[in-house]
């Protein structure tokens, strides 16, 4: 796996560290800003919505660059945005903040998986792509906590000061270690990159990973709640439990990551039968503890970890490029704000089972839209021939082994060595 994959795995920590901060310092920054909790929880809607809706916009504006100045544009407009929420005096300047973060994290996830399309061969994109969202699954794993820690222990601004801290040096990583390429050779201007949203499969594929996040996050953004107010564990107890539930994530997106080239659809299939099934068994068991821990390390297991197997998916009925990425991300993003606004209004209605139920039906609901994959891929099945698979031109034919990036575009077919998409 090339070295510049794992380097931006380091800046999606960066950025997913940055998405999740405020949740671990909420009352600490209510006191800083002169804010109530709820306004400061709306500062992670705030962030939610500027990925989903501002990132695809900024995405559009660096598009027309080479992969690596785009990359380091994103980190300069993510840096800004971190240095303005870790000196904010006001509600108002901080709220800025998160949005100028939130639009330049969701265009640094588009970009980057670009990238890793680009820097390895068609048959390994899964796995290259699992390798770069371990940034993600680490980010929930210790990025919380680690950066809760810093701000309990040192105020709140001293954490956003840590993922400036962080973001600086995954951009010097960035500079000194991705290798300069141009951007994808088969990349127009904005209407050939939009031309491609005409299709219905890709919307479809598109939806899959909606449902599929929003199940997760219907239950996970009450996971809390649910463990001390239902399994009866203590509040002391439910970090021990989200750790375990990050490990697992961890091992999952590792899984998935290496059946995600080749079995995508299954792999998808498998994983929302599986949450479904957990999802339910939780909510009829939710009052036991052995129970609730298993099911809470089996939804770390298969929610966010089918995240390379969406990508692959959404790859091959689209394309590699950057605007598919990030529109990919939003509908990701999407997900996360129906399932956490929906389930708290369950919550509200029925009690803290009511999200898990949700999240059950909305994996249901994923499962459904594979039906016409799956209905495509049974034909060629009984005729005994391979099922068929969209599958976009390459983003770039890869260097052979010891080919240096200066070098790449005296390979056949390669592209030529330069900077970002």
């Amino acid at each position: 796996m090339p070295r510049a994959v794992h380097l931006l795995a380091l800046g999606i920590f960066a950025m997913v560290t940055s998405e999740f901060v405020v949740a671990g310092l909420m009352p600490q920054m209510a006191d800083g800003l002169g804010a109530t909790i709820p306004e400061i929880g709306y500062l992670i809607t705030a962030f939610a919505l500027a990925m989903a809706f501002g990132g695809p916009l900024l995405t559009v504006a660096v598009m027309r660059l080479r992969p690596k100045a785009a990359l380091m544009v994103l980190f300069a407009v993510f840096l800004a945005g971190n240095v303005l929420a870790a000196t904010a005096t006001t509600y108002g300047a901080m709220l800025a903040a998160r949005i100028v973060t939130g639009v330049a994290s969701q265009a640094f996830f588009g970009v980057a998986l670009s990238l890793c399309a680009q820097l390895t061969r068609p048959e390994l994109r899964g796995r290259a792509t699992a390798v770069a969202l371990n940034g993600l699954m680490l980010g929930t794993l210790l990025g919380l906590p680690l950066s809760t820690l810093v701000g309990e222990r040192f105020g709140w601004r001293a954490a956003f000061w840590a993922i400036s801290a962080l973001a600086a040096f995954a951009a010097l990583c960035t500079a000194a270690g991705i290798p300069a390429v141009e951007r994808a050779a088969e990349g127009g201007g904005i209407r050939q990159e939009l031309a491609v949203f005409k299709r219905r499969t890709l919307w479809l594929t598109l939806s899959t990973s909606t449902f599929v996040i929003g199940a997760t996050f219907s239950a996970f953004s009450y996971l809390n709640p649910v463990l001390t107010g239902l399994a009866g564990f203590s509040a002391g107890t439910v970090p021990l439990l989200l750790i375990a539930y990050g490990a697992a994530t961890v091992v999952g997106n590792w899984i998935v990551g290496r059946l995600a080239d080749r079995h995508a659809v299954p792999v998808l299939l498998c994983g929302l039968a599986l949450n479904a099934l957990f999802l339910a068994g939780f909510a009829l068991t939710a009052h036991l503890p052995v129970p609730a821990v298993a099911f809470t390390v089996g939804m770390g297991l298969v929610g966010v970890t089918m995240n390379p197997a969406m990508v692959t998916r959404v790859q091959r009925a689209g394309n590699a490029r950057p605007l598919v990425n990030t529109i990919h991300s939003s509908c990701i993003t999407l997900g996360v704000v129906i399932g956490s606004s929906a389930g708290g209004l369950a919550v509200g209605a029925s009690g803290l089972r009511a999200p898990l139920w949700l999240g059950a039906a909305l994996a249901v609901a994923g499962l459904v839209t594979l039906v016409p994959d799956l209905a495509r891929r049974k034909p060629a099945a009984s005729a005994g021939a391979p099922a068929p698979a969209p599958v976009s031109p390459p983003a770039a034919a890869p260097a052979s082994p010891g080919t240096s990036p200066e070098r790449l575009s005296d390979a056949p077919g390669a592209i030529a060595a330069s900077s970002r998409p």
